[in-house]
C-alpha cells in the first residue's frame, strides 16, 4: 500500500492486518520451519535429540567422552518411559516415536552400553499392525535380546500369527524373525508353519523358508533332521523359480562344506551331481532371465556355488568326478570374458579342477587360465593368479615351471601383498633341488626393514624351519641356515630349532667318525667368525646360547684358533654382554639363561686347557657375587673344584660327552656304608616313619592316622571328565634317512634326524547313488530346455571302444541316456600341438631365466654351469634323508618294453604222486584291455618331482593321485611236463564224473598277499621319495642275519626272495631302498640299513611302508624270516 499505515507500524507487518495475506504467509512460514528443521537433522527424518546425539558421537574424542554421551542419552531414554497423568500425552504415543525410540536403544547397544529398559518396548512394536513398525520391534529384538531371555517366549505367538497370515508381507517378516529369534527351545512351535510355508504361492516366502529351516536345523537335529531337509532342497532346487533354486544352494553349499570338514558321508548328495551340471550349463546357456545377469555373466553367484559344490562332491571319487569334467571345461572356457566376475568364476574352475579326481585335459586348461593370471598388468589379477598356482602346484608341481620368470616378477613386485602371496607360493614348491634359492628369498623377506609385518616375519620364520628341516641339500648347509636365520629373527626361532641343531652337532650323521667331525669343524668356523664380529653382544639370545654350547664342547677341533683365544674372546663377549643387557634391558629369564651358557662354555674350556687364564679367573670370580644364586654357586663351586680338587675336572667335564647317557643313582646307593657304620656306631638311628602324620592328604581317600578309616574319610578327588573318542593325526616325516630321533616332543627334526613318517591317509569316498534328481514334472519358464535333465542311468558294463566323438556333441550324449557331462577320449585325450621354435634372447632375459632355473631347477643363478644332477651331498642327513636330487636317466621317461609273451602251460595230471613236489606255475599275466580310459594315469612314471610342503594351516588336503601301474611280472618258467596219467590210459577212471581234486601247491618263494604276488615296481629313487610321503602303512623291524654280509648280498635276496625292485644301493651309508607293488595300486616300498656286529653277522633294520596296513605288517613278518 502506498504511504505509511495510520497507526504508525512498519509498512512489512501491514501486510498481515489483511486476512488473506495471512493465511498464505503462515503456511509458507511453517513449511520454512519444516525445511530448517530437515536441513538440522541432515536431511533425515529424525528428530533433534537424536541428530545431536548421533552428531555428538561422530565428534567425540575418546572412548571415555562417548561414554558419557551414552550415559545421558540413555537417561533421557528411560525419562521416556516414566508414567505421564492422565491428562496428558505419553511421548512414546505415536508409533513414529516410539520406532525411533528402538532406534536409538539399538545405537545404544551397539556402542557397548546395557539399554534393557527398553526391550519391552521392542515387543509391544513387534506386535503392531503396521509393517513397518513390526519390521523394527523384530530388528531389534533379534540385534538385543539375549538367546535366555523370557522375552523371547513372549514372541512366539505373534511369530506363529505371521507365519500364518495371507498377507505375504507379514508372512515374509515372520520368517525372517524366525531365523534371528526362534532358540532351539522354540523350534518344535513353528516348524510346522515353515515346512508348510515351503508350499507357498510366493517365491519370497518359498526361498525365505528353506533358508529359516536350515536355520531350524542347526539349532535342533531331531525337530528338523537331516532328510528332511535334503528332501526340501530336492524340491527347492527344482523350483520353478530360479531365485529359490539359488537359495537351496546356498544351503547344500553349506551341508556339503560341514560334512566334508568333520569327514562325513556326502554320498546322499552325489546323486544330485547330474541335476547340478544340468542347471550351470543352462546359466551359461544364458536361458536364464535377464534380471540375473551380472555385466553380460549370467548369474554368477550362483556359478561359484555350483562349481563349489561340484568340487566338494567330486573330491576323490572317479566315478561322480567324470561326470562333471566337460561342464568344467565349457565353463572355464566361457567364463574367461575379461571382467571380475568372470575371473572370479575362471578362479574356482581352475581350485575346483584342482580338487577333484585328477584329468590331463582340464588341468591343462586350468593352467592356461592361470597363465594369463600371471602376466595381467593388474596386481589384483595377478593376486588370484598366484593363489591359484598354489593350489595347483601342491598336488601337481609340474605346473610351476612354466610360470618361472612370472613368479619372479611378482617376488620383485613394489606390490607388498603380491610378494606376501607370491612367498606363499615359493613355499609350497619347495622341494630339495630349489630349496637354497627359496630360503634365501625367505630370509631376504625376513631382513628386510621395510616390513613391518611382525606375524608374517614369524610365519616366514617358522616356514624356513621346516624347509630347512625337511630339504637341507647337507647338513653343513643346514647349519649355516639356521644360524643366520638366528641372527637375522633372533626370538622368532623356536627354542626347539636350537635344541634340534645342537642334537645334530653332537650326535653327527652317524656315517663315520670322519664325517662327523668335519661337519663339527663346520659349526665350528661359522661360531668363531661370529665371535671375532665387534657386535656379538647385541646378537639374538638364542644364537648366542647355540654358539657358547658350541664353543665349549668342541672348540679345541678347530683349525684357526686354540682352545686359549675362544677362552679370551668368550670371557670379553661374558663382560660386553652383560654391560649391553643393563643398558638395553631384556627378560630377566633371557638374560639368566643367556650368561648360563657364556659361563658354562668358559668353564669347560678351562677344564680342558688345563689352565685358567687371568681374564678366565677374573670373569668367574666376577660372577660369584652374582644375584643369580645358581650361577654364584656354580662358579663357587667350579673354583673350589679348580683349587682343591683339579684332577676331578676331566671327569666333572668330559670331552664330547654331550650325547652319552647319565647314569643317575635315585637311590643314592653309595651313601650306605656311611649309613650303614653310622647307624652301627651309634650316632645314628634307623629312619622311621612316625606313627601320628598330621598330613592331611593322608586321611583323603584310604585312611590315615589314629582314629581314622577309610570308611568315615572325605574323598575329596574330582570325578575324571569324561572323553570323547579322536582320532589321532598322523605326523609326517619326509626322508628316509635312519637314525634316532629327537626326544624333544612337537619339534621337527633337522635333516639326518630320524626315518619317515607317513602323510594323511587318503579320503575313500563311496560311489554315487543310481537314482537321479527328477527334474522332467518341471514347467519350462527358463528358456527352451528349462532344467529338465534325463535321469542318471543305472551302472552298467562300459562299451566296447567306439568311433570319437566330437567335443561339441552334448545333445547326442543326453540323449542316449548317459550322464550330461561324460567326456570321450577325442575331446579330453588329444596330444596338444607342438609349441612353436623359442626366438632368440637377450642377455637380461638369460641372466633372469638362470635365475628362474634356480628357483624350479637348481642352477646357480651366479654361474652358468648347470650343476650335475647326480651330486650327492657330502653329508647324507641321519635324522631325515631328503630325496636325492634327479639324475638324468630318471628325468627321461623310460621306454616301456613289451610284455613277455608265456609259454602255454601242459596238462597237468593231479592224480601224479611226482608233480606234487614240483613249484607251482605262475599265473598268466592278464591280458591288457581293449577300451584306453583316458582319465586313467600315464602308463609312464611320473615326474621326477619330490613332494611339496603343504600348508595348514589350512583345510584337508586332496589326496594324491595313484601312483603308475608296475610293469607286469615277467612270465614264469614253463612248468615241468608230467607223465600220463597210467589209470587214465587204462580206462580205468571212466566210471568218475568229476574232474580230479587240486593238488597241494609248494610254498610260495616270494613274498604274497591273499594270493598276489609282489610284482617289481621299477621307479627312480626321486619317484620313491615321493611314493613314501603318500604312503600311509608303516612297519618297522629288525633282524640279526647271519647269511647276509654285504649290502649287494642283502639287495639280491630281497629281489628274489621278496620280488622287489633294487632301487638304489647306498654303500656310503649301508642303506638300500627297493619298491614292489601287490596288484596294480598297492605300492610297497622297504628302506632298510645295515649295520655290522661282527663275526660275520649283520644286524639289518628295515621300514616297509604301503598304501595297505596289512601288506606292510605281513611283509615285515615275511622279512624278518627271510634276512635270518
Amino acid at each position: 500500500r502506498p504511504g505509511p499505515p495510520p497507526d504508525g507500524t512498519s509498512s512489512t507487518l501491514s501486510l498481515f492486518t489483511t486476512t488473506p495475506l495471512l493465511e498464505c504467509d503462515s503456511f509458507i512460514i511453517s513449511g520454512f520451519q519444516t525445511s530448517l528443521e530437515n536441513m538440522a537433522t541432515g536431511g533425515m527424518a529424525l528428530s533433534k535429540e537424536f541428530f545431536d546425539f548421533l552428531k555428538a558421537i561422530g565428534e567425540s574424542k575418546s572412548k571415555q567422552e562417548e561414554d558419557r554421551i551414552c550415559l545421558r542419552e540413555m537417561a533421557r531414554l528411560k525419562q521416556k518411559l516414566e508414567p505421564v497423568p492422565s491428562n496428558a500425552t505419553h511421548p512414546l504415543a505415536s508409533k513414529k516415536k516410539a520406532k525411533e525410540f528402538l532406534v536409538r536403544i539399538l545405537y545404544v547397544e551397539m556402542l557397548g552400553h546395557d539399554a534393557s529398559f527398553g526391550y519391552i518396548k521392542a515387543v509391544e512394536l513387534a506386535a503392531s499392525a503396521s509393517l513397518y513398525h513390526k519390521r523394527t520391534g523384530y530388528l531389534v529384538c533379534g540385534a538385543c535380546l539375549p538367546p535366555t531371555h523370557e522375552f523371547r517366549f513372549m514372541l512366539v505367538n505373534q511369530m506363529q500369527r505371521d507365519l500364518t497370515s495371507t498377507n505375504v508381507l507379514e508372512c515374509s517378516g515372520g520368517v525372517l524373525a524366525c531365523t534371528s529369534i526362534i532358540t532351539a527351545d522354540m523350534v518344535p512351535a513353528v516348524a510346522s508353519e515353515v515346512q508348510r510355508l515351503l508350499q507357498h504361492d510366493s517365491a519370497t516366502i518359498r526361498k525365505k523358508s528353506i533358508i529359516c529351516l536350515h536355520r531350524f536345523h542347526q539349532l535342533d537335529h531331531d525337530t528338523v533332521t537331516e532328510q528332511q531337509l535334503q528332501e526340501a532342497l530336492r524340491k527347492s532346487l527344482c523350483d520353478k523359480e530360479p531365485s529359490v533354486m539359488g537359495a537351496s544352494l546356498s544351503v547344500i553349499e553349506s551341508l556339503v562344506r560341514n560334512g566334508a570338514r568333520v569327514n562325513s558321508d556326502l554320498t546322499p548328495y552325489k546323486d544330485l551331481v547330474p541335476s547340478l551340471v544340468s542347471i550351470l550349463k543352462q546359466i551359461g546357456e544364458h536361458r536364464l532371465p535377464g534380471e540375473y545377469e551380472y555385466h553380460r555373466v549370467p548369474a554368477p553367484w550362483m556359478q561359484l556355488k555350483l562349481i563349489r559344490i561340484l568340487g566338494l562332491l567330486g573330491q576323490a571319487d572317479n566315478r561322480t568326478s567324470q561326470g562333471m569334467y566337460e561342464v568344467l571345461h565349457t565353463t572355464l572356457k566361457q567364463a574367461d570374458a575379461g571382467i571380475n566376475a568372470g575371473f572370479a568364476i575362471v578362479y574356482e574352475c581352475c581350485f575346483t579342477i584342482v580338487k577333484i579326481y585328477p584329468n590331463t585335459t582340464l588341468l591343462d586348461a586350468a593352467a592356461e587360465a592361470v597363465a594369463r593370471f600371471m602376466t595381467s598388468r593388474s596386481n589384483n589379477v595377478k593376486y588370484l593368479g598366484v593363489t591359484a598356482l598354489a593350489q595347483m602346484v601342491e598336488q601337481h608341481p609340474k605346473y610351476a615351471a612354466q610360470h618361472q620368470l612370472a613368479v619372479l616378477d611378482c617376488l620383485e613386485d613394489s606390490d607388498e601383498t603380491l610378494q606376501r602371496k607370491t612367498l606363499d607360493l615359493l613355499y609350497r614348491m619347495c622341494n630339495p633341488v630349489n630349496v637354497e634359492f627359496i630360503a634365501s628369498k625367505l630370509i631376504e623377506f625376513i631382513t628386510d626393514n621395510n616390513t613391518t609385518d611382525l606375524f608374517l616375519k614369524q610365519v616366514l620364520t617358522t616356514r624356513v624351519c621346516t624347509i630347512a628341516e625337511k630339504y637341507a641339500p647337507n647338513n653343513s648347509w643346514y647349519i649355516s641356515t639356521i644360524s643366520h636365520l638366528c641372527r637375522v629373527a633372533g626370538d622368532w626361532v623356536a627354542p626347539g630349532v636350537a635344541q634340534n641343531l645342537m642334537s645334530l652337532i653332537a650326535e653327527g650323521t652317524g656315517e663315520s667318525e670322519e664325517a662327523d667331525a668335519q661337519l663339527r669343524q663346520t659349526a665350528i668356523a661359522i661360531y668363531i667368525d661370529l665371535l671375532h664380529q665387534g657386535d656379538i653382544a647385541t646378537l639374538p639370545s638364542i644364537l648366542i646360547e647355540t654358539m657358547a654350547w658350541c664353543l665349549g664342547e668342541y672348540a679345541y677341533m678347530s683349525d684357526t684358533t686354540t682352545v686359549t683365544e675362544v677362552l679370551e674372546s668368550l670371557c670379553i663377549l661374558a663382560k660386553n654382554y652383560k654391560s649391553f643387557q643393563s643398558n638395553n634391558g631384556g627378560s630377566d629369564e633371557s638374560q639368566k639363561r643367556t650368561r648360563h651358557a657364556i659361563v658354562s662354555a668358559i668353564l669347560k674350556l678351562v677344564a680342558q686347557a688345563g689352565t685358567c687364564p687371568p681374564t678366565a679367573a677374573a670373569t668367574i670370580d666376577e660372577h660369584t657375587s652374582s644375584t643369580d644364586a645358581e650361577l654364584a654357586m656354580q662358579c663357587l663351586e667350579f673354583q673350589a673344584m679348580l683349587t682343591q680338587t683339579p684332577h676331578m675336572l676331566p671327569h666333572v667335564f668330559p670331552v664330547d660327552a654331550s650325547a652319552e647317557d647319565l647314569d643317575c643313582d635315585v637311590n643314592l646307593s653309595f651313601l650306605d656304608a656311611y649309613v650303614s657304620e653310622a647307624i652301627h656306631s651309634g650316632r645314628a638311628q634307623p629312619y622311621e616313619k612316625p606313627e601320628d602324620d598330621d598330613d592331611d592328604d593322608d586321611y583323603y581317600g584310604s585312611g590315615g592316622g589314629a582314629g581314622a578309616s577309610s570308611s568315615t574319610a572325605f574323598n575329596l578327588t574330582p570325578y575324571e571328565k569324561p572323553t570323547k573318542p579322536t582320532t589321532v593325526p598322523t605326523m609326517m616325516l619326509s626322508g628316509v634317512g635312519s637314525g634316532a630321533t629327537s626326544g624333544q616332543q612337537g619339534m621337527s627334526l633337522p635333516p639326518g634326524a630320524g626315518a619317515g613318517g607317513t602323510s594323511a591317509p587318503a579320503a575313500q569316498v563311496a560311489a554315487p547313488a543310481a537314482g537321479g534328481l527328477n527334474t522332467r514334472n518341471v514347467a519350462n519358464v527358463w528358456g527352451k530346455g528349462g532344467i529338465n535333465t534325463a535321469p542318471a542311468p543305472t551302472p552298467q558294463a562300459p562299451p566296447p571302444a567306439a568311433a570319437p566323438q566330437r567335443a561339441g556333441a552334448w545333445d547326442q550324449v543326453a540323449s542316449a541316456g548317459q550322464p550330461a557331462a561324460t567326456m570321450t577320449s577325442s575331446s579330453y585325450g588329444s596330444a596338444p600341438a607342438p609349441p612353436p621354435p623359442p626366438a632368440e634372447k637377450t642377455e637380461e632375459q638369460l641372466k633372469k631365466e638362470r635365475m628362474a632355473a634356480a628357483l624350479f631347477g637348481g642352477i646357480d643363478p651366479n654361474s652358468d654351469v648347470v650343476r650335475a644332477s647326480n651330486t650327492t651331498p657330502s653329508f647324507v642327513p641321519k635324522r631325515a634323508t631328503p630325496a636325492p636330487r634327479p639324475t638324468a636317466a630318471a628325468a627321461a621317461p623310460p621306454v616301456a618294453a613289451a610284455p613277455p609273451v608265456a609259454a602255454p602251460a601242459p596238462a597237468v595230471d593231479l592224480l601224479d604222486m611226482s608233480g606234487w613236489d614240483a613249484p607251482a606255475p605262475a599265473a598268466p599275466a592278464p591280458a591288457a584291455p581293449a577300451e584306453v580310459d583316458i582319465f586313467s594315469a600315464p602308463a609312464a612314471p611320473p615326474p621326477a618331482v619330490v613332494e611339496t610342503v603343504s600348508s595348514e594351516e589350512e583345510a584337508v588336503a586332496p589326496p594324491p593321485s595313484a601312483p603308475a601301474a608296475p610293469p607286469p611280472p615277467a612270465a614264469a618258467a614253463a612248468a615241468p611236463a608230467v607223465a600220463a596219467d597210467p589209470f587214465a590210459g587204462a580206462g580205468l577212471l571212466d566210471s568218475l564224473a568229476d574232474k580230479p581234486l587240486a593238488g597241494f601247491s609248494a610254498a610260495p618263494t616270494k613274498f604274497e598277499y591273499n594270493g598276489a604276488p609282489m610284482t617289481p615296481l621299477t621307479i627312480a629313487t626321486a619317484q620313491f621319495g615321493q611314493y613314501w610321503g603318500s604312503c600311509t602303512a608303516t612297519s618297522s623291524g629288525s633282524v640279526q642275519s647271519s647269511t647276509i654280509s654285504t649290502l649287494d648280498a642283502y639287495m639280491k635276496k630281497v629281489q628274489s626272495s621278496v620280488g622287489a625292485h633294487a632301487v638304489e644301493a647306498i654303500a656310503a651309508t649301508s642303506e638300500g631302498i627297493c619298491a614292489g607293488s601287490i596288484g596294480s595300486s598297492q605300492v610297497c616300498l622297504i628302506h632298510a640299513k645295515l649295520t655290522p656286529l661282527g663275526g660275520g653277522s649283520m644286524r639289518i633294520d628295515f621300514t616297509v611302508k604301503s598304501t595297505d596296513g596289512g601288506i606292510a605288517s605281513s611283509l615285515t613278518t615275511h622279512l624278518q624270516t627271510m634276512l635270518r
